[in-house]
């Protein structure tokens, strides 16, 4: 007599079922998102809600003390001026001079790999070469820069010390380190432009500049806009170069809001009023970008 067939158990449900083939692909970069961005921006705001401190002591709940401090520091006022200041003298010239750049390497001049190579070249430098570098530049006594002013019978300058100039100088270093990378951007922009555009244009009877102005900037407009938006969240956090070249000198006339937020927490050992300058600098920061987009879709529209 045959015994009764019995169907097996079934077993646990595969991963696959559980969740769809999706969230499963991006389920690695889901961790370690949150591991690495959320965890830390959770417990960063929790640090700004106490008075955490470079101390064995154990920090308490303050609520918005910290905040309510920080909207009333003056300093921190200063040093985001600092900061605007140093992003709107620094962006103009590093999207104009790399559209230059662009152009003048896109006329097909003899040795276009030299060209290239010179000007994008020093963006690969670490930002400590490039301090030490432009520090000797700027030496007032045996820098380039003042032996140069002295051959034509001008003033020495005294660059990294002098308050009217010092943000400037710093300006000039960020120029030529980081025009590179928006000289890039550019020349691969310049070569996607079609052919044929030109050619038209040509056969109307367009000189260069009609060419430059009807086709070529035009083209260029969705990477100005790009190029414009990295650069300004760049300048944005500036920190390296002025910390080397001036450490927020002299008199506090160059530190940025990035660099003040290191002085209170790791020189003044407040890390909780360091957390909250920095959530309410990112705050600045997130409307600034929101700002910007909204006017690319207006633009766009």
């Amino acid at each position: 007599m045959s015994s009764p067939h019995v169907s097996p158990r079934p077993g646990p449900p595969s991963p696959r079922r559980l969740l769809p083939p999706g969230l499963l692909f991006a389920l690695p970069f889901l961790v370690l998102f949150a591991v690495f961005m959320l965890w830390p921006l959770g417990q960063g705001l929790w640090m700004a809600l106490t008075d955490r401190a470079l101390s064995a002591h154990a920090p308490s709940f303050i609520g918005l003390d910290n905040f309510s401090e920080a909207f009333g520091d003056a300093e921190m006022w200063r040093s985001l001026w600092h900061t605007v200041l140093f992003t709107l003298i620094s962006t103009v010239p590093l999207v104009v001079v790399a559209l230059g750049m662009a152009l003048f390497v896109h006329t097909g001049l003899p040795g276009q790999w030299v060209w290239r190579l010179a000007f994008f070249a020093p963006y690969l430098l670490p930002v400590g070469v490039v301090g030490l570098l432009w520090l000797w530049l700027y030496q007032p006594d045996l820098g380039v820069y003042n032996h140069l002013l002295g051959a034509v019978g001008l003033d020495k300058v005294a660059w990294l010390s002098d308050e009217s100039v010092a943000l400037w100088a710093i300006a000039l270093t960020t120029l030529w380190w980081t025009v590179g990378f928006n000289f890039l951007l550019y020349l691969a922009a310049l070569q996607s432009i079609p052919d044929h555009l030109y050619e038209a244009a040509a056969i109307d009877g367009a000189g260069a500049w009609r060419r430059l102005f009807s086709i070529t900037l035009p083209q260029l407009g969705r990477i100005t806009t790009v190029i414009t938006v990295l650069q300004l969240l760049a300048s944005l956090k500036v920190f390296d170069q002025v910390y080397l070249l001036t450490r927020g000198g002299p008199n506090n006339s160059t530190r940025p809001v990035v660099e003040y937020i290191y002085d209170v927490g790791f020189t003044g050992y407040r890390l909780g009023y360091a957390s909250a300058i920095s959530y309410i600098f990112f705050a600045l920061v997130l409307l600034a970008s929101a700002v910007q987009f909204a006017v690319l879709r207006r633009r766009e529209k």
